[in-house]
């Protein structure tokens, strides 16, 4: 009961079945998930597990479903500005500046929206890039923005869909560093779907291993490293190979990079 009034995101015996004329496709399978206040929880799994659909799910994105979706002990039922989503592509207005991509639907012109445009552009280290467009930024540059759009909205957990699975690996390196500094200071729960076991160990508070489909949480793993995290230290090898072992089958461990 006591994880129950801990938690600030219940998934609970959540299960999703695509129909179409060319048959039903079961995808998740009774998935159970709790995440507390400030938590950083990462989810993994084989291809087509269904990680993606169920961040869709507890995102308000995708109805569709069997089971339960709690937001702070409210039931989950439509996209909300509690919960920020960041796909892997940054979905920036072309025609507005860095500030006014933060700002969206908010007014400038509003001293406390200004304040907060100005202390997420220091936060996610974009200072000087205020009047610049999309075409002008860089991918990793972009996304930040996309992070700092979300955060502006005071989410109560952020959402990302393998955020950084189209950067190089010298950019999605730093965008790891950029948004574990921004989850430090902003405390903000994060549930994070990657296919990147390093990126999961060195990021997480825990690590969620989800079976081949229909997807099923197979494991949790408690990453319990002290940050800042070194991925050439021993323990943090000794984690990520214990996170490999739990994707059980042979041709699932090699589909993810060693």
């Amino acid at each position: 009961m006591s994880n129950v009034l801990s938690s600030i995101l219940e998934v609970s015996q959540v299960s999703k079945t695509f129909r179409n004329e060319q048959g039903d496709t079961h995808v998740l399978d009774s998935i159970d998930l709790a995440v507390k206040e400030g938590d950083f929880t990462t989810v993994i799994g084989p291809s087509g597990c269904g990680k993606s659909t169920l961040l869709k799910i507890i995102a308000g994105l995708d109805l569709d479903y069997d089971g339960e979706i709690l937001l702070k002990g409210k039931r989950v039922e439509r996209p909300s500005q509690e919960k920020g989503f960041i796909f892997q592509e940054p979905r920036l207005f072309p025609w507005l500046t860095v500030e006014q991509n933060i700002a969206a639907d908010l007014s400038l012109k509003n001293q406390e929206t200004r304040d907060g445009v100005n202390r997420l552009i220091e936060l996610v280290k974009l200072s000087g890039f205020e009047k610049a467009y999309p075409r002008q930024l860089s991918g990793g540059m972009s996304q930040r923005v996309a992070i700092a759009r979300a955060l502006l909205r005071r989410p109560e957990v952020l959402l990302l869909d393998e955020p950084f699975g189209a950067l190089d690996a010298f950019t999605r390196s730093h965008m790891q560093e950029a948004l574990l500094d921004i989850w430090q200071t902003n405390k903000t729960a994060m549930v994070l779907v990657t296919h990147d076991i390093d990126e999961a160990v060195f990021l997480s508070t825990r690590v969620v291993v989800m079976d081949r489909r229909p997807g099923r949480v197979k494991s949790i793993v408690p990453i319990d490293l002290p940050y800042p995290r070194k991925r050439t230290s021993r323990s943090f090898t000794e984690l990520r190979t214990h996170v490999l072992d739990e994707l059980d089958h042979r041709e699932e461990q090699e589909a993810y990079s060693i």
